[in-house]
């Protein structure tokens, strides 16, 4: 059973992910993380994460000890992924790395941008979690400023913005919801209630698939 959750950032998807991978004993792959260490690889090389050369080097020789680093999930370095995630030829690179996941036996739950159109196209259970773009940016703002960071809402509300503009606008694999992928909106949803809503789609979609086979052996 192979579950995508696509997304923007901050949508909840990775919490959510999570929580399903818990939820039904599969191993769980955050994919952006992989973007994120590649654009921190370029960073600590000295390099520029807009210089595609640098970031397919980066990508082809990715070091698994980057995952793990303390810079991984900082807000600075969240930008560099953003920028080297647009590169064609970086998304090639990682490509292979996220569909052996989702192969392996008995399934996986990956999360991220392009899962459900690219990486799993057949997945079992597709969820596009989404909310609106001031809601996105308060949750991040309330992160940075636990972790110490200082920058006013609407910094952060313009680099959400930003972000969205890249993911959406690129012209590989760009964030958007699959066509047969159910859309959960958490903008008005807590925690505990959007997983929860998460969980019954993903039954529906089980539902389904079962039904869909016994019509096919019939």
């Amino acid at each position: 059973m192979i579950i995508a959750v696509d997304g923007p950032a901050a949508s909840g998807k990775g919490t959510i992910a999570r929580a399903l991978a818990s939820r039904y004993g599969l191993p769980h792959l955050d994919t952006g993380k992989l973007y994120r260490a590649t654009g921190l690889a370029v960073r600590l090389s000295g390099g520029d994460p807009g210089d595609v050369a640098a970031a397919t080097h980066a990508a082809l020789h990715l070091d698994p000890e980057l995952l793990d680093d303390p810079d991984l999930m900082s807000s600075d370095n969240a930008q560099g992924a953003s920028i080297v995630s647009a590169h064609p030829p970086v998304r090639a690179a990682l490509l292979e790395r996220q569909r052996v996941f989702a192969g392996q036996p008995g399934g996986a739950v990956l999360d991220g941008r392009d899962i459900g159109t690219v990486i799993a196209p057949h997945a079992t259970a597709k969820l596009f979690v989404t909310a609106t773009p001031l809601v996105r940016a308060q949750r991040r703002h309330r992160e940075l400023a636990a972790k110490g960071d200082s920058r006013d809402l609407a910094a952060v509300l313009a680099d959400i913005e930003a972000r969205d503009a890249r993911d959406s606008g690129r012209s590989t694999a760009p964030l958007r919801q699959a066509d047969d992928a159910a859309l959960l909106d958490t903008s008005e949803l807590g925690i505990d209630a959007a997983v929860q809503r998460a969980i019954a789609l993903v039954e529906q979609a089980i539902a389904q698939a079962h039904s869909l086979d016994g019509q096919q052996q019939v």
